[in-house]
């Protein structure tokens, strides 16, 4: 054996391993695209202070001044007004189910009291089950309606523009009033991990049986691949069903999250979430060679549930295209419903609205597994 350092030797070794690469082109492109997705997701999809955020207007004083607020948050960035009722019963219902953020109640005699130069207050009630979320539009609420009347309390009502302001803005931080974060990421925490653990569980299932040499028998069985794929799936409901137990178990006894809503609810929507995911990863093995491209394509599902689901910015604060694509993600939906059971006591009818995109995607990731389930070993 030659001991001496040889050029040729390494210009061999190099040559090799390029072939192998090259060859390898499922890895090649995970090496490439990761950094490419993190720095489009933080470059164009990450944002800190959130805009558009839908507004619903309870008015029991119409009038003048009343049309002047809502001319003010329509016009506004911050605010997306999607519906102006004289019903505060309805606009509560619409922040409980999660299609407000913020309902602006515009008190009877509002108009009164404020030519009076009485400080009439305007009740703001904020879902506060995400924090940041509405800060900065609270922030700005107040000089956003004063600059708004102070076109209107002109001649004779001058003097009550000078004023600053005429008016009280009264908030109310509903589900969270603390403005305690760990109500918010730790409920989060449970579709996260979720998604992290199960998605990697199957994303091997097949891979696995290749590597170890028993896919040939798995082949010879006589089984059908919807047999095989549940087969494979069902043990990990099991895994996922204990995993949520000693995560709410946690957050209830060791951070305090508070449990309004029903526990079996909960349990439900969470065995459909977990069997998503379950199939994702499914589909993930059908596709891998081996177990290290598994797990680098099960990057590519993790990063952007983490980043486009609400769990950790602002959901309304991304643009509209990433919304659309952490629309399409089971775990935007599952956040919103465990954080709406737990925090806000949200029945049936409030979370079918993100139980049906799960059903969906649940068809949609098993149909793909199945059909891209393959039956030779090359």
């Amino acid at each position: 054996m030659n001991g001496s350092f040889s050029l040729a030797r390494i210009s061999a070794m190099l040559g090799k391993e390029f072939i192998q690469m090259k060859r390898d082109r499922l890895t090649l492109a995970m090496l490439v695209g990761i950094p490419l997705m993190q720095l489009f997701l933080f470059g164009y999809a990450i944002n800190m202070v959130p805009r558009h955020l839908a507004t619903v207007v309870s008015i029991s004083d119409p009038g003048m001044f009343t049309d002047s607020i809502l001319a003010a948050l329509s016009e506004s960035s911050y605010f997306d007004v999607v519906k102006a009722t004289n019903s505060p019963v309805e606009a509560r219902r619409m922040l409980a189910d999660g299609r407000a953020s913020f309902v602006v109640n515009i008190p009877a005699n509002f108009s009164r009291d404020l030519v009076r130069g009485a400080h009439p207050s305007l009740l703001v009630e904020a879902d506060a089950t995400d924090p940041a979320a509405g800060s900065y539009a609270l922030a700005a609420l107040p000089t956003l309606v004063n600059t708004a009347l102070r076109d209107d309390l002109t001649g004779p009502l001058a003097a009550r523009a000078a004023q600053t302001p005429a008016f009280n803005v009264v908030v109310h931080q509903l589900y969270n009033p603390e403005n305690n974060t760990q109500y918010n990421i730790v409920p989060g925490l449970l579709g996260v991990i979720l998604t992290m653990t199960m998605v990697m569980a199957t994303s091997i299932a097949l891979t696995r049986e290749r590597e170890r040499g028993t896919y040939e028998n798995l082949l010879a069985m006589p089984t059908r691949p919807v047999e095989i794929m549940i087969g494979k799936i069902v043990p990990n409901i099991f895994v996922g069903a204990i995993q949520s137990a000693l995560i709410l178990s946690v957050a209830k006894y060791v951070f305090g999250v508070p449990m309004i809503g029903s526990f079996v609810l909960l349990s439900a929507t969470a065995m459909i979430y977990i069997t998503a995911l379950l199939a994702v990863g499914y589909t993930i093995s059908t596709v891998a060679q081996n177990q290290m491209q598994a797990m680098q394509m099960t990057f590519f599902v993790f990063l952007p549930s983490i980043m486009l689901s609400g769990f950790i910015f602002p959901f309304r604060g991304m643009p509209v295209w990433a919304q659309w694509i952490g629309e399409v993600m089971p775990i935007t939906h599952f956040l919103r419903i465990v954080r709406g059971i737990l925090l806000k006591g949200n029945g049936p009818a409030e979370v079918w609205s993100d139980v049906w995109p799960m059903i969906l995607f649940l068809f949609a990731a098993g149909t793909i597994a199945v059909r891209r389930f393959r039956r030779t070993l090359d």
